[in-house]
């Protein structure tokens, strides 16, 4: 029987997650993560988008002493009408793939704010 289940696995076909947003367990609480890509040193800080499972943000500051990561705030919370103290990077500091968590919204919220 558990070669059996081993050999479905083996050619179930391969899920990715399209949506770079997803909910907490709890809907009440408003909390939804995302998958960001930062792309420092552009001309002007914006979301542009979705790539690969994320959403590109540029940002018109250098990797710097945190200098991208506090204008990645700011630009996430402008887009989304909300205030900067409700947009935290969760993982990915030092890094350009960063998981950010937005509360106060829903994630099809997110989702429509951030054109994704």
């Amino acid at each position: 029987m558990l070669a059996s289940n081993l050999g479905a696995l083996a050619n179930a076909p391969e899920r990715r997650e399209t949506t770079p947003v997803s909910a907490s367990k709890n809907e009440d609480v408003g909390v939804v993560r995302i998958e960001v890509l930062a792309k420092p040193r552009s001309r002007e800080s914006r979301v542009a988008g979705v790539r690969e499972g994320a959403f590109v943000v540029h940002l018109n500051a250098p990797p710097v002493d945190g200098t991208a990561n506090a204008e990645l705030v700011a630009t996430l919370a402008r887009a989304l009408g909300i205030a900067k103290r409700d947009v935290a990077i969760v993982r990915g500091q030092t890094a350009r793939l960063k998981l950010v968590e937005v509360c106060g919204l829903s994630a099809a919220q997110v989702h429509a704010r951030l054109g994704g």
